[in-house]
C-alpha cells in the first residue's frame, strides 16, 4: 500500500510542477513599455502565449494582452480579450474546491490563476473605457453597473476596501448616462472612501476639478502611469526540526547559472533531511514619470489627480493572503518530508538495504525541492497608478497638451491629443499610457 502511495506520489510531483509567466518575459515586456513600443509589446506576448501561459494561465494572457492593445488604441480587440477574461473569471468561480488539492502537495501553481480582488475590478474599467473610445456609452453603463454590484458583492469580506477610484469613474458613467441617482450614491462611496485614505496620506480627498463653464465640453482625462511592481520567487530551506535560512538566493532568471528551484533540489537531495519553502515578494520597477498636468489650446493649466495607487493595492493584497500562503506552504513542507521518509521506509524494507533507502528519501526529497515554486502570477501590465483630470474647453476641435513631470516638479515629456472634437453641454474621455 505505501509502495503504490509512494509511486502516485512521485508521478505527480514529476508532472504537476506547473509554470508562470518568467520574471525575465516581464521585464522584457516592460522595457517595450518604457519605450511606448506598444505594437512590439503585443507582438511579443502573442509569440510568447504558448511558452509564457499555460493553459492554467489563459485568464493572465487575456488581461495582459487585453491591456497592451488598449494602449495601443485596439479597444475592440482589447474589449475582446477583457470580456473573455470576465467570462474565465465566472467559470473559475464556480469550480470545486476539491481540485485545489495540487496547491497542498505539489505548488500554488497546479490551479488556475484567479485574480485578486482589486484585478477583477479593474476589467470593468477597461472594457468601459474601450466602449467610451468606440463613442458607447449604453456599453460603457453596463460595466459601470457591473463594477458597482460587484463591490457591494465583495463588503462581507474581512479584507474588503472600497476601491474608490472604480466608483468615482462609474459616476462619471452614470452621469454621462443620466443616471444620477446612481451617480450620486457611487460619488459619494468615492469620496468616502478617498476621505480615509487622505487621513491616511493617501489619495486626494474630493477631486477639485475645472469650474462648469456653461456651453463648453467638458474632458476626463485619464492618465495611467509606471510599472507595477512584479513579482518574483523567494526560496529557502527549511530543516525538518530547524530552520535553515540559506544566505545566498539566486534570481530566477539568471541565465549562466541553474534556477533557484533546481540549487534548491539539490541541496535537498544532498541534505536529505531538509524540505525547500517558495513563497512571492514583490519588486519595485523604476519609472521617472511621477506626475503631470494637462495644456489647454487658452492657456490653461489643469494638474492631474492621483485617483488610484494600484502598487500600493497590489503590495496589500500579497500581504492579506501572507497567512493562507504561509499555511499552506507549511503543510506542503510536511508532506513533502513525510513522502521522503516513506519512501526511505519503503525502500528499505523492500531491499533490506538501508543505502537504497537513504537514496531513496534523497530522490523524494529532490522531487518535492525542484516542484516548489511561489505563485508569481499576476497581472503584470496594469499601471502603477491612475491619475486624473476634469476641465471644461470651448466647443469644436481642441488640441490638448498632457505633460509630463519629474519627482522635481520638472517636464520630462509631453503627448499631444490632437483635433479633439468637443461637443457643447457633452463630456469626452481621454486616456494615456506612460511607463518611462
Amino acid at each position: 500500500m505505501k509502495a503504490r502511495y509512494l509511486t502516485l506520489l512521485t508521478v505527480l510531483l514529476c508532472c504537476s510542477a506547473c509554470g508562470a509567466p518568467s520574471l525575465r518575459h516581464k521585464k522584457e515586456i516592460n522595457k517595450l513599455l518604457v519605450s511606448a513600443q506598444y505594437p512590439a509589446a503585443i507582438e511579443k506576448i502573442e509569440k510568447a502565449k504558448d511558452k509564457e501561459y499555460t493553459q492554467k494561465d489563459a485568464l493572465l494572457y487575456y488581461l495582459d494582452s487585453g491591456t497592451l492593445l488598449h494602449d495601443n488604441a485596439q479597444y475592440l480587440s482589447s474589449d475582446e480579450r477583457f470580456a473573455l477574461a470576465q467570462d474565465k473569471i465566472d467559470e473559475l468561480f464556480t469550480q470545486s474546491v476539491s481540485r485545489h488539492l495540487g496547491q497542498y502537495l505539489v505548488n500554488d501553481l497546479t490551479v488556475p490563476y484567479y485574480p485578486a480582488f482589486f484585478e477583477r475590478g479593474f476589467t470593468y474599467y477597461y472594457r468601459a473605457m474601450n466602449f467610451l473610445q468606440r463613442g458607447d456609452i449604453n456599453g460603457a453603463l453596463v460595466e459601470a453597473n457591473k463594477a458597482v454590484y460587484y463591490l457591494d458583492g465583495q463588503r462581507g469580506r474581512k479584507d474588503f476596501q472600497e476601491n474608490p477610484f472604480l466608483q468615482y469613474f462609474s459616476s462619471l458613467i452614470f452621469e454621462s448616462a443620466g443616471k444620477r441617482d446612481d451617480a450620486r450614491i457611487s460619488r459619494t462611496r468615492a469620496l468616502q472612501a478617498y476621505g480615509v485614505e487622505n487621513a491616511g496620506g493617501g489619495l486626494a480627498q474630493g477631486s477639485v476639478f475645472g469650474n462648469y463653464v456653461p456651453n463648453w465640453g467638458e474632458v476626463v482625462l485619464v492618465h495611467a502611469n509606471g510599472l507595477l511592481p512584479l513579482k518574483k520567487s523567494e526560496s529557502f530551506q527549511l530543516g525538518w526540526g530547524e530552520v535553515l535560512l540559506w544566505s545566498s538566493t539566486s534570481s530566477e532568471n539568471t541565465a549562466d547559472s541553474l534556477s533557484p528551484e533546481a540549487q534548491n533540489a539539490i541541496r535537498a537531495g544532498l541534505l536529505g533531511s531538509s524540505v525547500t519553502v517558495s513563497y512571492p515578494v514583490l519588486e519595485d520597477q523604476p519609472y521617472s514619470i511621477k506626475n503631470s498636468e494637462v495644456l489647454t489650446q487658452d492657456g490653461k493649466i489643469y494638474p492631474t489627480l492621483l485617483m488610484a495607487d494600484i502598487s500600493k493595492q497590489a503590495k496589500q493584497e500579497l500581504k492579506n493572503k501572507q497567512s493562507a500562503t504561509l499555511l499552506r506552504m507549511a503543510i506542503r513542507a510536511a508532506a513533502k518530508r513525510t513522502a521522503a521518509v516513506q519512501a526511505r521506509h519503503a525502500m528499505t524494507s523492500a531491499s533490506s538495504d538501508e543505502s537504497l533507502g537513504q537514496l531513496a528519501e534523497m530522490f523524494v526529497s529532490f522531487l518535492g525541492a525542484i516542484t516548489e515554486k511561489a505563485d508569481t502570477r499576476q497581472w503584470f501590465t496594469l499601471p502603477a497608478q491612475l491619475r486624473m483630470s476634469r476641465f471644461y474647453v470651448a466647443p469644436g476641435r481642441q488640441d490638448i497638451l498632457l505633460r509630463f513631470k519629474d519627482g522635481f516638479g520638472n517636464i520630462v515629456g509631453e503627448y499631444r491629443f490632437e483635433d479633439v472634437d468637443v461637443k457643447p453641454n457633452s463630456r469626452i474621455y481621454l486616456h494615456y499610457r506612460t511607463a518611462k
